[in-house]
């Protein structure tokens, strides 16, 4: 069975983005060769990117024509990657399927072989899957800056999630890679 991985990176006063979208340039401030090494490993562990809309929009704008070889942007490129919408019709980026359910789908693959099942971004996909219970383990990079305002990662729930830590990393520049497990009840 694989699992589902939501990585992001989070500002200390919980906003993925500022508050206009792809609002991102606190990102600068936790990126290092840490963070780099990290983001490496997911081209290793997963084998299924899945973007909401507005990730995927944003994702496939940059990659294609991102500067330098890296083994980021080869591993971005080339993976098998999913863009959640019900307004999308195609995906022109590569090796991408556009898909309008994604709790049915996304149930669906986990149950098959393969390697990790990863979202980036796509906090409102991210909190969908997470209250369906298909969320396996929540990555943070919480980065060391309050940005006042913006668009929060989590999203107002009518009940708590309770998480289990099960691991955490400092980084040079001082921002915090937090591995959570969400907590089934029993």
């Amino acid at each position: 069975m694989r699992k589902l991985v939501v990585w992001n990176l989070m500002t200390l006063d919980g906003y993925f983005e500022g508050s206009k979208p792809w609002d991102i340039d606190f990102h600068n401030l936790a990126w290092g060769p840490e963070l780099e090494k990290y983001a490496e490993q997911f081209g290793e562990e997963g084998d299924l990117l899945v973007f909401g809309r507005k990730t995927y929009e944003g994702m496939a704008a940059y990659w294609p024509t991102a500067e330098g070889e890296n083994k980021i942007k080869a591993y971005m490129n080339g993976i098998t990657k999913i863009a959640v919408s019900r307004t999308m019709e195609k995906a022109d980026w590569n090796n991408t399927r556009v898909v309008n359910d994604p709790v049915s789908e996304l149930k669906r693959l986990k149950e098959e072989d393969g390697k990790t099942i990863f979202i980036f971004g796509s906090a409102e996909l991210a909190d969908a899957l997470l209250k369906a219970g298909l969320v396996d383990e929540i990555r943070i990079c919480l980065v060391p800056v309050i940005l006042g305002g913006g668009n929060p990662h989590f999203k107002p729930a009518d009940a708590q999630q309770p998480l289990k830590l099960l691991d955490s990393s400092v980084t040079k520049s001082g921002a915090v890679i937090l591995r959570y497990e969400p907590v089934r009840a029993i």
